[in-house]
């Protein structure tokens, strides 16, 4: 049988992931960030590796979009086609003679 059409709609993310990404992601860039700020290197070096470190990060939530995008157009399309195929099996009679 189909999942229920609430649940499939409705994907559900627990806040405790929901902080857990957000301070993962936070302490990373931190570190990063720090870790650039203090490399004994030219400032030249340090601006082009915190432009690389920027460019890297803003790819990644376009890429994680992307997919993201993907993943629904996927949904959606499959909950069209099952919504066609229930409507198909609600409507056979497979005692009805032609």
């Amino acid at each position: 049988m189909s999942k229920p059409l609430s649940k499939a709609m409705n994907p559900s993310v627990s806040p405790a992931y929901y902080v857990q990404a957000v301070l993962s992601f936070g302490a990373s860039l931190a570190a990063l960030a720090i870790g650039v700020a203090y490399l004994p290197v030219t400032g030249w070096i340090r601006g082009f590796l915190a432009v690389g470190v920027l460019y890297v990060v803003t790819s990644a939530f376009t890429l994680a979009k992307v997919v993201r995008d993907r993943q629904e157009v996927t949904q959606v399309t499959s909950r069209v086609d099952q919504a066609r195929l229930d409507r198909l099996l609600a409507e056979h009679d497979p005692f009805k003679g032609d």
